[in-house]
């Protein structure tokens, strides 16, 4: 059997790439985007009464990814690989996604949205309200995540060794936290945040996490952000910012006004 189907809307957003978007759209608290639905298929009918529900779940295609995967590695496991369908992974069979996202407003066909998780220019295929009495079981076993759980109960017991998904604290050094309050503020990145949502789930090298080992210390790569961070016990200190622009790349002045360089020009003239 093969199946059709038809893009209804797109989604707009400030997210430009995979490696921009968090992992779930609880780590993209704020996050704002609109779906533009295409116009001539009665999409203005379908979006009565959807006003005054608070959530919604879009349906939408991972068109970004063009292969799946039957074993992947996602960001919150720190014991290997697991089967694709035991995650949320895009690397799937068919590339479909589910968001639960949070509706501000609907002005014609276009749906005004927060909390996204979705990148610039993804397909959306359907929408569906989010019934919390229906949709939500806090009790529910969550497989190999309750497993890693478990882990840190019994390490917070003294029974095992540490477990590095959930039991890190992240400190800010005082340069680091300087420099992330300066580009936060010239950027409108939320930086901080960005850092502390992925070093609280370990500092091992991770692809998706996009963490990597250089000598005694680590690097995150946050957008075009490099962030310098040690290892001490249990706790991650963040030791300063970079821009992972070379410096020739920003000693080139650019020929029109909006220059994309110039906050890592001025931040590397800030701290030499």
């Amino acid at each position: 059997m093969r199946l059709s189907l038809e893009p209804i809307g797109v989604v707009h957003s400030g997210l430009k790439s995979k490696a921009e978007a968090a992992r779930q759209p609880a780590a993209a608290t704020d996050a704002t985007a609109h779906i533009e639905l295409y116009p001539g298929r009665n999409f203005e009918h379908a979006l009565e009464d959807l006003v005054g529900w608070e959530r919604i779940w879009v349906l939408f295609w991972f068109h970004l990814n063009d292969t799946w995967r039957p074993k992947v590695l996602p960001p919150r496991s720190a014991t290997g690989r697991k089967g694709v369908f035991a995650t949320r992974s895009p690397y799937r069979p068919n590339p479909l996604g589910l968001s639960a996202v949070r509706l501000e407003r609907v002005e014609g066909l276009t749906l005004h949205v927060r909390d996204v998780d979705l990148v610039d220019g993804t397909p959306v295929l359907d929408l569906k309200p989010y019934v919390p009495y229906t949709d939500a079981f806090p009790d529910a076993a969550t497989g190999w995540l309750q497993d890693e759980a478990r882990a840190v109960q019994r390490f917070r017991a003294g029974e095992t060794t540490p477990d590095p998904i959930t039991a890190w604290n992240v400190h800010f050094e005082p340069l680091a936290a300087e420099q992330t309050a300066w580009i936060e503020t010239r950027t409108g990145l939320p930086l901080r945040q960005r850092i502390t949502a992925t070093l609280m789930l370990g500092p091992q090298p991770h692809a998706y996490r996009r963490i990597s080992k250089e000598g005694s210390e680590y690097r995150l790569k946050v957008k075009e952000w490099r962030v310098r961070f040690r290892r001490d016990r249990q706790d991650l200190r963040v030791l300063a910012i970079s821009s992972g622009y070379r410096p020739a790349e920003i000693g080139r002045s650019a020929d029109h006004a909006e220059d994309p360089l110039a906050v890592h020009r001025d931040f590397r003239a800030a701290w030499r």
